[in-house]
């Protein structure tokens, strides 16, 4: 975690010592590793521009990396669906000669925070630790992410666990639509255009564009 997030969250200290207790108390493994995840937070709170709020982990060994919707490409042969939807989306918005790695490091260096609202998740269940207080950490998150943007941070939130923060977000402007899984994306999601609508607001404050063909 960064200086800056540690200042940030520095109330937060016993709450993931509590996270650490649970998590060492469920006998089953979960992913990501433990080096990854808190891989959302390595970059400087100050170069935040963008929340992208995710659900939680793909469940699947060594497939998560810690940013949301990303994947370790090394370990992942197809694509998760959301992913595929997620990438069929950039290049309706913004042209079909945009290519995206699935890893989504490239976003995650550009100011792009990839946070999912549980960090980890049993190998195997999805959801399986929904209920464990991760929600309380990432909630804590987007507070100190407004509080120290304002009206400079866009946070682009789809479905409704991601929608559960906005009232969170202050003066932030916020981007919704329906989840890019495959259960939803047909309803709201394609054709929403979240990656250009963030740009215009990113300019509308002043603030540089994110390449998302990175």
């Amino acid at each position: 975690m960064h200086p800056t997030w540690q200042y940030a969250l520095g109330d937060c200290r016993d709450l993931l010592l509590l996270m650490e207790v649970r998590l060492a108390g469920d006998s089953r493994p979960y992913t990501p590793i433990d080096q990854r995840v808190m891989r959302a937070f390595e970059n400087s709170i100050n170069d935040v521009k963008v929340l992208l709020i995710g659900q939680d982990p793909y469940p699947t060994e060594n497939v998560a990396i810690g940013l949301s919707f990303a994947v370790d490409l090394k370990n992942t042969s197809v694509l998760p669906r959301s992913l595929q939807n997620i990438l069929k989306e950039v290049a309706s918005d913004l042209g079909p000669k945009v290519r995206v790695k699935g890893d989504l490091s490239k976003w995650a260096d550009q100011g792009v925070l990839l946070l999912n609202r549980h960090l980890t998740v049993p190998i195997g269940d999805a959801s399986g630790h929904d209920d464990i207080g991760w929600d309380r950490f990432t909630n804590k998150v987007v507070e100190a992410l407004a509080e120290h943007h304002g009206e400079k941070l866009v946070a682009i939130l789809w479905g409704k666990q991601a929608a559960e923060v906005e009232p969170l977000l202050g003066k932030a402007t916020v981007i919704k639509s329906a989840h890019p899984s495959p259960l939803s994306a047909s309803r709201g999601f394609f054709g929403s255009k979240p990656f250009s609508a963030a740009n215009d607001a990113l300019k509308l404050v002043g603030r540089k564009p994110v390449k998302w063909d990175s």
